[in-house]
């Protein structure tokens, strides 16, 4: 089963792309490094504070990639600087 979830986030105190930039490396290297999904900066790339997340996971059942998926959301909740707004899940 494969999940992805693409989530619309407001990283308020960025006053320029190299500010929301620095975040977002920093959320995608430990997301990358703690959970074994893909994730990536798909949309608003030249928007100060605004960007879309995507965040693609693998496995045997829909149960076990659910769980995962929302691991990362919730570890992604917990940095103070980046507030996820929308967020979407797409089952294949």
């Amino acid at each position: 089963m494969i999940g992805c979830v693409t989530c619309e986030c407001m990283i308020y105190d960025a006053s320029s792309l190299k500010d929301k930039r620095s975040v977002l490396k920093r959320i995608i290297t430990r997301v990358r490094a703690k959970f074994n999904v893909s994730i990536s900066e798909v949309d608003y790339q030249d928007t100060w504070q605004r960007t879309s997340l995507a965040i693609a996971a693998v496995s045997s059942s829909r149960v076990q990639t659910e769980k995962e998926l929302q691991k990362v959301l919730d570890f992604i909740d917990s940095f103070p600087e980046i507030e996820r707004t929308i967020t979407e899940t797409e089952w294949f």
